[in-house]
């Protein structure tokens, strides 16, 4: 952090609300100390739980940030998918005075008016079955997910069986034996 986007309150540096390239930044969290605190009247005890709070805190900092980062890049994706969108459908409305165009080529080049928007027809047929079957093979070859739906029998059938105090192994797993439960 610059001298900028940190401030000082009781001996600890806490981020700013703002960066300093303007964006707004998650809510201030509890942080670590950056200057030593005396220890040497703690008992065992009372270190173990600053350290657990410490890290705590240092976790639950940096899944803030994680998400505020991730929130940020995903609005400029949204963003940016929004003009892709805008860009697909003018597109599409273009391809309808491309077709009226080719069929007027082809009345140029002495085809009968009808039969010229004909075979523009035929041709748009064509090519939408073409995607039609391509699409349709595409999803046929969709499965299930199998390799999960057995790893999670597998999972249950173990968690159900380590309750079990009777002295009875759990069944075999996958051609392989599970540790007994302890």
């Amino acid at each position: 952090m610059s001298e900028r986007t940190r401030r000082h309150v009781g001996g600890t540096a806490v981020a700013s609300p703002t960066s300093s390239s303007g964006t707004d930044v998650p809510p201030v969290l509890p942080s670590i100390p950056l200057s030593p605190e005396p220890t040497h009247d703690q008992s065992i005890g009372a270190l173990v739980r600053d350290v657990t709070t410490h890290v705590s805190s240092l976790i639950r900092s940096e899944v803030e940030l994680a998400k505020a980062e991730v929130t940020s890049e995903v609005k400029k994706g949204v963003q940016g998918s929004v003009f892709f969108v805008i860009a697909l459908v003018v597109l599409l409305f273009s391809l309808f005075f491309f077709f009226f165009a080719l069929a007027e080529l082809l009345n140029y080049f002495g085809l009968a008016r009808p039969a010229a928007f004909g075979i523009v027809f035929g041709l748009m047929v064509l090519v939408a079955a073409l995607f039609g079957f391509l699409g349709y093979r595409r999803v046929r070859k969709i499965r299930k997910p199998e390799r999960t739906i057995t790893s999670l029998k597998e999972t249950a059938e173990v968690l159900s069986s380590r309750g079990r105090h009777d002295g009875q192994e759990p069944a075999e797993l996958n051609g392989r034996h599970a540790a007994p439960a302890s």
